[in-house]
Protein backbone atom coordinates (compact mmCIF):
# COMPACT_ATOMS: atom_id res chain seq x y z
CA UNK A 1 0.00 0.00 0.00
CA UNK A 2 1.08 3.56 -0.72
CA UNK A 3 2.62 5.53 1.89
CA UNK A 4 0.80 8.52 0.47
CA UNK A 5 -2.48 6.75 1.60
CA UNK A 6 -4.01 6.46 5.74
CA UNK A 7 -2.21 2.78 5.81
CA UNK A 8 1.05 1.61 4.85
CA UNK A 9 2.88 -1.85 4.90
CA UNK A 10 5.64 -2.74 8.23
CA UNK A 11 7.72 -5.53 7.89
CA UNK A 12 5.19 -8.13 8.70
CA UNK A 13 2.71 -6.17 5.86
CA UNK A 14 0.55 -5.91 8.64
CA UNK A 15 -1.52 -2.72 7.22
CA UNK A 16 -1.01 0.25 9.61
CA UNK A 17 -2.29 3.44 10.55
CA UNK A 18 0.68 6.14 9.45
CA UNK A 19 2.77 7.46 11.86
CA UNK A 20 1.17 11.05 11.33
CA UNK A 21 -2.20 10.32 11.87
CA UNK A 22 -1.63 7.66 15.10
CA UNK A 23 0.46 10.95 16.34
CA UNK A 24 -2.60 13.39 16.09
CA UNK A 25 -4.87 10.02 17.05
CA UNK A 26 -2.83 9.56 20.11
CA UNK A 27 -2.78 13.73 21.36
CA UNK A 28 -7.35 12.87 21.09
CA UNK A 29 -5.94 9.71 23.60
CA UNK A 30 -6.89 7.12 21.08
CA UNK A 31 -4.38 3.46 21.77
CA UNK A 32 -2.95 3.09 18.77
CA UNK A 33 -2.40 -0.75 17.17
CA UNK A 34 -1.67 -1.33 13.31
CA UNK A 35 -5.19 -0.93 11.77
CA UNK A 36 -7.04 -1.12 15.27
CA UNK A 37 -7.90 1.77 17.70
CA UNK A 38 -9.34 1.84 21.72
CA UNK A 39 -10.59 5.09 23.80
CA UNK A 40 -11.74 5.13 27.32
CA UNK A 41 -15.11 7.21 26.45
CA UNK A 42 -16.37 10.50 28.16
CA UNK A 43 -18.74 8.18 30.43
CA UNK A 44 -16.07 5.62 31.21
CA UNK A 45 -13.87 8.97 32.36
CA UNK A 46 -16.73 10.01 34.34
CA UNK A 47 -17.53 6.81 35.76
CA UNK A 48 -13.95 6.80 37.38
CA UNK A 49 -15.17 9.82 39.34
CA UNK A 50 -18.56 9.30 40.51
CA UNK A 51 -20.05 11.83 38.02
CA UNK A 52 -22.43 9.89 36.48
CA UNK A 53 -22.89 6.15 33.72
CA UNK A 54 -23.41 5.44 30.25
CA UNK A 55 -27.35 5.36 29.23
CA UNK A 56 -26.01 1.45 28.00
CA UNK A 57 -25.96 1.34 32.57
CA UNK A 58 -29.57 2.80 32.89
CA UNK A 59 -31.03 1.35 29.71
CA UNK A 60 -29.50 -2.58 29.67
CA UNK A 61 -26.82 -2.71 32.69
CA UNK A 62 -23.69 -2.58 31.41
CA UNK A 63 -21.21 -1.57 33.70
CA UNK A 64 -19.41 1.60 32.26
CA UNK A 65 -16.29 1.67 33.78
CA UNK A 66 -15.26 -1.68 32.43
CA UNK A 67 -16.78 -1.56 29.17
CA UNK A 68 -13.86 -1.04 26.79
CA UNK A 69 -14.48 0.48 23.89
CA UNK A 70 -11.99 -0.45 20.21
CA UNK A 71 -12.42 -0.91 16.58
CA UNK A 72 -10.92 -3.26 14.41
CA UNK A 73 -11.07 -0.94 11.79
CA UNK A 74 -9.79 2.20 13.06
CA UNK A 75 -9.36 4.23 9.95
CA UNK A 76 -12.04 2.18 7.73
CA UNK A 77 -15.54 3.02 6.73
CA UNK A 78 -17.56 3.16 3.37
CA UNK A 79 -19.62 5.83 4.70
CA UNK A 80 -18.78 9.99 5.45
CA UNK A 81 -21.85 10.43 7.85
CA UNK A 82 -22.04 14.08 8.07
CA UNK A 83 -23.01 13.45 11.76
CA UNK A 84 -19.90 11.82 12.73
CA UNK A 85 -17.56 13.08 15.07
CA UNK A 86 -14.65 10.63 14.52
CA UNK A 87 -11.65 11.53 12.47
CA UNK A 88 -13.83 10.52 9.01
CA UNK A 89 -11.46 12.98 7.12
CA UNK A 90 -8.49 10.41 7.60
CA UNK A 91 -10.07 7.81 5.75
CA UNK A 92 -9.23 6.84 2.47
CA UNK A 93 -9.34 3.16 1.92
CA UNK A 94 -12.40 0.82 1.40
CA UNK A 95 -10.39 -2.37 2.05
CA UNK A 96 -8.47 -4.46 4.37
CA UNK A 97 -7.31 -7.38 2.51
CA UNK A 98 -7.53 -10.58 4.78
CA UNK A 99 -3.78 -11.61 4.42
CA UNK A 100 -2.98 -8.35 5.61
CA UNK A 101 -4.56 -7.32 8.80
CA UNK A 102 -3.63 -8.46 12.97
CA UNK A 103 -5.26 -11.58 14.26
CA UNK A 104 -8.10 -11.09 16.73
CA UNK A 105 -5.51 -12.07 19.27
CA UNK A 106 -2.84 -9.34 18.29
CA UNK A 107 -5.84 -6.56 18.49
CA UNK A 108 -7.28 -7.65 21.76
CA UNK A 109 -3.61 -7.80 23.52
CA UNK A 110 -1.89 -4.83 21.66
CA UNK A 111 -5.34 -2.82 22.47
CA UNK A 112 -5.65 -4.01 26.21
CA UNK A 113 -2.12 -2.68 26.46
CA UNK A 114 -2.87 0.72 24.90
CA UNK A 115 -6.21 0.87 27.23
CA UNK A 116 -4.05 0.03 30.39
CA UNK A 117 -2.02 2.74 29.56
CA UNK A 118 -4.50 5.39 29.07
CA UNK A 119 -6.15 4.10 32.63
CA UNK A 120 -2.92 4.45 34.48
CA UNK A 121 -2.93 8.43 33.60
CA UNK A 122 -5.75 8.86 36.15
CA UNK A 123 -4.46 6.98 39.06
CA UNK A 124 -2.56 10.49 40.07
CA UNK A 125 -6.10 11.94 40.49
CA UNK A 126 -7.37 12.17 43.69
CA UNK A 127 -11.20 12.14 42.64
CA UNK A 128 -10.84 9.03 40.87
CA UNK A 129 -12.08 5.84 42.24
CA UNK A 130 -9.68 3.70 42.88
CA UNK A 131 -11.66 0.52 42.91
CA UNK A 132 -13.49 1.41 39.77
CA UNK A 133 -9.92 1.87 38.25
CA UNK A 134 -8.34 -1.48 39.21
CA UNK A 135 -11.75 -3.58 38.04
CA UNK A 136 -11.43 -1.29 35.01
CA UNK A 137 -8.25 -2.44 33.48
CA UNK A 138 -10.45 -6.22 33.17
CA UNK A 139 -13.24 -5.43 30.89
CA UNK A 140 -16.52 -7.02 31.27
CA UNK A 141 -18.25 -5.44 28.43
CA UNK A 142 -16.82 -4.81 24.66
CA UNK A 143 -18.10 -2.53 22.44
CA UNK A 144 -17.34 -2.74 18.83
CA UNK A 145 -17.81 0.32 17.63
CA UNK A 146 -15.27 3.59 18.28
CA UNK A 147 -14.32 5.17 15.02
CA UNK A 148 -14.36 3.25 11.29
CA UNK A 149 -16.75 0.03 10.32
CA UNK A 150 -15.71 -2.60 12.37
CA UNK A 151 -17.50 -5.17 9.42
CA UNK A 152 -14.89 -4.07 7.73
CA UNK A 153 -12.33 -6.29 9.64
CA UNK A 154 -12.54 -10.23 7.81
CA UNK A 155 -11.70 -11.49 10.88
CA UNK A 156 -14.35 -10.55 12.62
CA UNK A 157 -16.47 -13.43 13.35
CA UNK A 158 -13.43 -14.59 14.68
CA UNK A 159 -12.90 -11.72 17.40
CA UNK A 160 -15.58 -11.98 18.71
CA UNK A 161 -15.43 -15.60 19.07
CA UNK A 162 -12.20 -15.17 20.98
CA UNK A 163 -13.85 -12.37 23.64
CA UNK A 164 -16.09 -14.24 24.15
CA UNK A 165 -13.60 -17.12 25.51
CA UNK A 166 -12.63 -14.65 28.16
CA UNK A 167 -14.47 -15.82 31.72
CA UNK A 168 -14.84 -11.82 33.15
CA UNK A 169 -16.66 -11.13 29.19
CA UNK A 170 -20.63 -10.10 30.13
CA UNK A 171 -21.37 -9.07 26.97
CA UNK A 172 -20.50 -7.64 23.25
CA UNK A 173 -22.03 -5.16 21.59
CA UNK A 174 -21.31 -4.04 17.67
CA UNK A 175 -22.29 -1.37 16.00
CA UNK A 176 -22.83 -1.31 12.19
CA UNK A 177 -23.30 0.88 9.48
CA UNK A 178 -25.04 -1.76 6.93
CA UNK A 179 -22.73 -1.30 4.25
CA UNK A 180 -21.15 -5.03 4.48
CA UNK A 181 -24.58 -7.64 5.30
CA UNK A 182 -22.15 -10.55 3.86
CA UNK A 183 -20.35 -10.10 7.02
CA UNK A 184 -23.31 -9.69 8.71
CA UNK A 185 -24.49 -13.26 7.47
CA UNK A 186 -21.21 -15.03 8.47
CA UNK A 187 -21.86 -13.93 12.26
CA UNK A 188 -24.77 -15.82 12.13
CA UNK A 189 -23.49 -18.77 10.06
CA UNK A 190 -20.40 -18.84 11.97
CA UNK A 191 -21.88 -18.72 15.35
CA UNK A 192 -20.09 -15.38 15.99
CA UNK A 193 -23.15 -13.19 16.76
CA UNK A 194 -22.70 -10.37 19.42
CA UNK A 195 -24.77 -10.01 22.58
CA UNK A 196 -26.59 -7.06 21.02
CA UNK A 197 -26.29 -5.88 17.42
CA UNK A 198 -27.07 -2.59 16.36
CA UNK A 199 -27.80 -0.97 13.13
CA UNK A 200 -26.86 2.88 12.56
CA UNK A 201 -30.60 3.71 10.83
CA UNK A 202 -30.62 7.86 10.26
CA UNK A 203 -32.85 7.65 6.80
CA UNK A 204 -36.49 6.10 6.11
CA UNK A 205 -35.87 6.88 2.17
CA UNK A 206 -32.85 6.41 -0.32
CA UNK A 207 -32.75 10.44 -0.74
CA UNK A 208 -32.43 11.47 2.90
CA UNK A 209 -29.60 8.05 3.45
CA UNK A 210 -27.85 9.90 1.23
CA UNK A 211 -27.93 13.27 1.91
CA UNK A 212 -26.46 11.98 5.46
CA UNK A 213 -24.30 8.80 5.19
CA UNK A 214 -22.75 10.13 1.65
CA UNK A 215 -21.89 6.66 1.19
CA UNK A 216 -19.12 5.16 -1.08
CA UNK A 217 -20.81 2.23 -2.70
CA UNK A 218 -22.91 2.94 -5.33
CA UNK A 219 -25.76 0.27 -4.00
CA UNK A 220 -25.15 1.38 -0.77
CA UNK A 221 -28.99 1.90 -0.10
CA UNK A 222 -29.12 -1.43 -1.22
CA UNK A 223 -26.91 -2.92 1.23
CA UNK A 224 -28.17 -1.16 3.77
CA UNK A 225 -31.78 -2.43 3.41
CA UNK A 226 -30.57 -6.14 2.91
CA UNK A 227 -29.30 -5.73 6.78
CA UNK A 228 -32.30 -4.09 7.91
CA UNK A 229 -34.20 -7.31 6.67
CA UNK A 230 -31.63 -9.88 8.36
CA UNK A 231 -31.96 -8.70 12.07
CA UNK A 232 -35.23 -9.69 12.38
CA UNK A 233 -34.50 -13.50 12.04
CA UNK A 234 -30.86 -12.90 13.85
CA UNK A 235 -30.56 -15.00 17.17
CA UNK A 236 -29.28 -12.30 18.79
CA UNK A 237 -30.04 -9.13 20.35
CA UNK A 238 -30.85 -6.27 17.70
CA UNK A 239 -31.04 -2.61 17.98
CA UNK A 240 -32.09 0.40 15.13
CA UNK A 241 -29.80 3.59 16.56
CA UNK A 242 -30.88 6.82 14.90
CA UNK A 243 -29.23 9.62 15.24
CA UNK A 244 -31.94 12.42 14.72
CA UNK A 245 -30.61 15.65 12.99
CA UNK A 246 -32.60 18.92 12.91
CA UNK A 247 -33.46 19.77 9.26
CA UNK A 248 -32.28 16.36 7.72
CA UNK A 249 -34.17 13.61 8.72
CA UNK A 250 -36.80 15.15 11.56
CA UNK A 251 -39.52 16.40 9.49
CA UNK A 252 -43.09 15.06 10.27
CA UNK A 253 -43.46 13.44 6.92
CA UNK A 254 -40.66 11.19 7.21
CA UNK A 255 -42.24 9.85 10.84
CA UNK A 256 -45.15 7.30 8.63
CA UNK A 257 -41.94 6.46 6.51
CA UNK A 258 -39.70 5.90 9.43
CA UNK A 259 -42.60 3.70 11.74
CA UNK A 260 -43.52 1.75 8.84
CA UNK A 261 -39.34 0.66 8.33
CA UNK A 262 -39.35 -0.16 12.10
CA UNK A 263 -42.44 -2.49 11.48
CA UNK A 264 -40.31 -4.01 8.90
CA UNK A 265 -36.85 -4.84 10.57
CA UNK A 266 -38.94 -5.71 13.99
CA UNK A 267 -36.02 -5.11 16.46
CA UNK A 268 -36.02 -5.43 19.85
CA UNK A 269 -35.01 -1.47 20.79
CA UNK A 270 -34.79 1.50 18.87
CA UNK A 271 -32.66 4.11 20.41
CA UNK A 272 -33.59 7.41 19.50
CA UNK A 273 -30.94 10.05 19.89
CA UNK A 274 -30.24 13.98 19.19
CA UNK A 275 -27.29 14.42 17.16
CA UNK A 276 -25.10 16.22 19.72
CA UNK A 277 -22.55 19.03 18.32
CA UNK A 278 -19.03 17.40 18.87
CA UNK A 279 -15.80 16.98 17.85
CA UNK A 280 -15.18 16.98 14.31
CA UNK A 281 -18.84 16.99 13.13
CA UNK A 282 -18.92 20.60 14.10
CA UNK A 283 -16.77 21.19 10.47
CA UNK A 284 -20.36 19.99 8.85
CA UNK A 285 -23.33 20.49 11.11
CA UNK A 286 -24.22 23.41 13.66
CA UNK A 287 -25.01 23.63 16.90
CA UNK A 288 -28.61 24.07 15.73
CA UNK A 289 -29.01 20.74 14.04
CA UNK A 290 -29.35 19.80 18.00
CA UNK A 291 -32.47 18.41 19.21
CA UNK A 292 -34.01 19.35 22.89
CA UNK A 293 -35.15 16.85 24.64
CA UNK A 294 -38.44 17.10 24.68
CA UNK A 295 -38.59 17.38 20.29
CA UNK A 296 -36.71 13.15 20.77
CA UNK A 297 -39.47 12.39 22.91
CA UNK A 298 -42.35 13.73 20.69
CA UNK A 299 -40.46 12.10 17.88
CA UNK A 300 -40.31 8.67 20.00
CA UNK A 301 -44.29 9.22 21.10
CA UNK A 302 -45.03 9.22 16.77
CA UNK A 303 -43.15 6.33 15.92
CA UNK A 304 -45.06 4.80 19.22
CA UNK A 305 -48.80 5.88 18.11
CA UNK A 306 -47.82 4.69 14.18
CA UNK A 307 -45.51 1.66 14.44
CA UNK A 308 -48.26 0.15 16.77
CA UNK A 309 -46.25 -2.73 18.34
CA UNK A 310 -43.36 -0.06 20.33
CA UNK A 311 -43.23 1.44 23.21
CA UNK A 312 -41.25 3.86 25.63
CA UNK A 313 -39.09 2.11 27.54
CA UNK A 314 -37.00 4.87 29.62
CA UNK A 315 -35.02 7.52 28.51
CA UNK A 316 -32.10 9.83 29.26
CA UNK A 317 -32.22 13.37 29.36
CA UNK A 318 -28.76 13.69 29.63
CA UNK A 319 -27.66 11.74 26.50
CA UNK A 320 -31.20 13.31 24.93
CA UNK A 321 -32.12 9.52 24.00
CA UNK A 322 -35.40 7.69 24.01
CA UNK A 323 -35.51 3.99 24.28
CA UNK A 324 -38.41 1.90 22.29
CA UNK A 325 -39.38 -1.62 23.43
CA UNK A 326 -40.98 -4.17 20.50
CA UNK A 327 -44.21 -5.54 22.47
CA UNK A 328 -44.38 -8.09 19.80
CA UNK A 329 -40.93 -9.48 20.59
CA UNK A 330 -40.31 -9.29 23.96
CA UNK A 331 -36.61 -9.55 25.68
CA UNK A 332 -35.84 -8.65 29.17
CA UNK A 333 -33.55 -5.16 28.96
CA UNK A 334 -31.29 -6.82 31.46
CA UNK A 335 -28.62 -8.26 29.68
CA UNK A 336 -27.13 -11.58 30.96
CA UNK A 337 -23.71 -13.45 30.23
CA UNK A 338 -23.68 -14.24 27.07
CA UNK A 339 -27.12 -13.59 26.31
CA UNK A 340 -28.87 -14.73 23.17
CA UNK A 341 -32.55 -13.59 21.81
CA UNK A 342 -35.04 -15.49 20.17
Amino acid sequence: MSCSGETVESNNEIIQITPKITSQLKKAKYGVSDHSTVELCHWTKKSFKGEGDCYKMKFYGITTHRCMEFSPAGMYCENRCVYCWRPMEFYNSMQMPPDKVATPEEIVTNLMEERRKLIMGHYGDPRQDRKKLDESLLPSHYAISLSGEPTMYPQLPQLIKYLKTFPETKSIFLVTNGQEPDMIQRLQDEDALPTQLYLSTNAPDEETFQKINKPRYSDAWKRWNTSLEMLSKLNTRTVLRITLIKDYNTGEELIPKFAQMFKRANVHFIETKSYMHVGRSTNRLEYSNTLEMPEVRHFADQIVKQSEIYSVMDESSVSRIVVLQNQNRIIDRWIAAHANAT
